[in-house]
């Protein structure tokens, strides 16, 4: 074997070594970790074809570079069953591939999988509008959060929707997407591996202030999770029992003052008129 040909072996290997080498350790969710894998699959598989049809093509142009009188092809019906069979097994493969990851509820999740949640997932209302994301936590009845707590290693249902039009809720390091649309309550589901605080984005152009539309999740432990939680539902409890504090003296005082308003009318005026009349 010449030294052209053992270079160009070694740069195809080389080349193919450092494409399949495969971040794990970038992995930081189950979905990011099912896409990923699924690309991988996918480019592990179209770098072979691509070497093969290139290989081919510049082998061709160089053979018949001299050649002032092509011929047509001949049929060759052995090839042509060789390429019909070699697309048909690279689609199978494609096809069983995907579907095994688009199938799965970490990447979509389908309405009788929000029925069936696991005993320990955590469900958030990610509500979007100009432009600022809030959050909802209805199983402790937490409304109005700026702040997106989840914890590590337990699945969470993301309930997303708009007031106003539409944006879309987009944390690229955890591998979630999902169109923020009013009227509609679109699901996606995860379960964060790794604690740290990840980007928030709207990926959907939703006006003057689309490029501020950001936010941050911050991935906890259980115990840092719960705390956190009793906390929100202390201040939310807090600001309820103030509120209706204020309503029932506002409206007790409304009513003694229009009794007394009553009490005046009818016992000054009234009398008074009567008397001066008498």
């Amino acid at each position: 074997m010449d030294s052209k040909r053992m270079g160009l072996i070694v740069a195809l290997g080389a080349m193919f070594l450092a494409v399949a080498v495969d971040p794990v350790a970038a992995y930081n969710s189950t979905t990011d970790s099912l896409i990923r894998t699924l690309n991988s699959q996918l480019l592990y598989a179209a770098i072979p074809i691509s070497i093969l049809v290139e290989g081919i093509l510049f082998y061709t142009v160089w053979k018949f570079r001299n050649n002032d009188d092509p011929k047509p092809t001949k049929e060759n019906r052995r090839l042509e069953i060789t390429w019909t069979v070699a697309t048909a097994i690279v689609l199978l493969f494609v096809g069983v591939a995907s579907y095994g990851v688009m199938a799965n509820q970490y990447v979509t999740v389908t309405p009788k999988d929000t029925m069936n949640k696991e005993p320990n997932a955590v469900t958030v209302d990610v509500i979007g509008q100009r432009y600022f994301w809030t959050y909802n936590y209805p199983e402790h009845n937490i409304t109005g959060s700026t702040d997106l707590y989840i914890p590590k290693d337990r699945p969470v249902y993301f309930n997303v929707t708009s007031t106003d039009w539409i944006h879309s809720f987009h944390v690229p390091k955890l591998g979630l997407k999902q169109d923020a649309i009013p009227g509609e309550n679109n699901t996606i589901k995860t379960k964060v591996t790794k604690e740290g605080v990840y980007q928030v984005y709207c990926a959907e152009y939703c006006g003057s202030g689309h490029s501020v539309m950001l936010s941050k999740v911050h991935v906890v432990s259980n115990a840092k999770y719960e705390k956190w939680l009793k906390q929100q539902e202390k201040k939310n409890s807090g600001g309820s029992s103030s509120g209706n504090g204020g309503n029932n003296s506002s409206s007790s005082g409304g009513n003694n003052s229009t009794a007394g308003g009553n009490n005046s009318s009818s016992g000054n005026s009234t009398a008074g008129g009567n008397n001066s009349s008498a």
